[in-house]
């Protein structure tokens, strides 16, 4: 079944989004680090405050997308950045600049949660997976374009073009966003007996709230390893000796790993509702983030972060897929999603920067204490894991979650 054109345009939008905003988050710490001397420390701490405002802002972008109508709240967070990134182009101080980037990043946590509900708007189990695969290929591949293409980018027009780019990228989203409001919205459709998420195998309520929360715990952890990753990047190519454009194609493997994890959860369902593979991801999570941080070879930091990628791929596509296959409140579960994310970006960073500031004669305490925090999170999510399998008896008569099939969503 082709794509409504509705959908297609949202597409676009979130395509550019992540292209303009990716940009523009992942390489403020090179454009911190050249105009204010900004080391680790201060970009961790940058990192953490970002985060943090994230984790709220996009807890309340999801309630405001429930409440106002997804269209309208993108409308306001695509507005409110393009105000914020233009006022960027007109200061000068460091503490000026921070106040943009605490603006933009208030108004993207009104898009996407929005955006997600409305790439999966009026979708069954079947029309959610695809809408999900296409949207996570999506932001995930122009993401990995302007990471790879970013430090080249900043390298040929100057520090300057960090906020004309993403404001002339924001103009455009505008522009596509409003032709899209104006088509029809998608009906709900009731997935008929032949549709292969009803037949055997389907979840029961029990275990999509099991995995749910999984998934909500995995994600922010996930996040915690990028946010501290790309903030200490400008440390790692300085470290390596590269250039702003080496750093952005060395340091950017990781996405374009997890765009190919993407492409593979999309068409292949076998993970859905599988503790093992999510346990999996996060141990590889663990052992990739920490050799990237941790090991001063360029070889081992590009070859980590394969591994790092297809862990974060199959993370975050369990949490978004879990967030909309569990109920119709999308823009809600969209904006918890988000919301987790933040929280992963914030304390990731606020405890490498709380590391370096207790031993600053040890570069590396910071990594270290963010690689102990992902161990932490995952013995929680096996803690979890057991504690709710306890909790819905298996000697009830039912099956362990283990021993039921996924159902069957192509």
């Amino acid at each position: 079944m082709s794509l409504p054109l509705r959908t297609r345009l949202y597409f676009v939008v979130a395509g550019l989004n992540s292209f303009g905003t990716t940009l523009f988050f992942y390489y403020f710490y090179f454009f911190a680090r050249q105009e204010f001397g900004f080391g680790n420390r201060q970009n961790l701490w940058l990192a953490a405050l970002q985060g943090g405002l994230y984790a709220v802002g996009s807890w309340v972008g999801g309630q405001c997308a429930q409440r106002w109508g997804y269209g309208q709240a993108l409308r306001v967070g695509l507005i409110a950045m393009a105000t914020a990134l233009a006022s960027g182009t007109l200061v000068g101080e460091a503490r000026e600049h921070v106040a943009v980037l605490a603006a933009v990043t208030l108004g993207m946590c009104f898009t996407w949660p929005a955006l997600e509900a409305l790439v999966t708007e009026g979708e069954d189990r079947a029309g959610i997976q695809r809408s999900v695969g296409i949207y996570n290929l999506v932001w995930a591949g122009t993401g990995a374009l302007a990471y790879f293409l970013g430090g080249a980018i900043l390298d040929r027009w100057g520090m300057a073009a960090l906020h004309w780019v993403p404001l002339g990228i924001v103009g455009v989203e505008l522009a596509v966003a409003e032709v899209a409001g104006r088509l029809e919205s998608p009906r709900a459709e009731t997935a008929s007996a032949a549709d292969p998420a009803s037949e055997g195998g389907h979840p029961t309520v029990a275990e999509q709230r099991l995995f749910l929360k999984m998934a909500w715990l995995a994600n922010p952890f996930a996040y915690v390893a990028i946010q501290t990753l790309v903030a200490v990047m400008p440390g790692i190519a300085s470290r390596l000796a590269l250039s702003t454009t080496w750093a952005g194609i060395c340091g950017s493997v990781w996405c374009f790993a997890r765009l190919g994890a993407f492409a593979l959860l999309w068409r292949w369902a076998g993970w859905h509702y599988r503790f093992g593979w999510l346990l999996g991801a996060f141990t590889a999570l663990v052992v990739s983030f920490a050799a990237v941080v941790l090991v001063p070879n360029l070889a081992v930091v590009v070859t980590a972060q394969l591994l790092f990628g297809l862990a974060l791929g199959l993370i975050y596509y369990s949490s978004l897929f879990y967030s909309m296959d569990a109920g119709e409140a999308k823009g809600e579960h969209g904006g918890i999603h988000e919301a987790a994310i933040g929280l992963g970006n914030m304390s990731g960073p606020l405890i490498g920067a709380l590391a370096l500031q207790i031993w600053p004669a040890r570069p590396e305490s910071g990594a270290i204490a963010v690689s102990l925090l992902l161990v932490g999170g995952w013995l929680a999510l096996l803690r979890l894991r057991l504690r709710q399998t306890r909790g819905t008896g298996t000697g009830s008569g039912s099956p362990a979650l283990s021993e039921r099939r996924p159902a069957r969503i192509r």
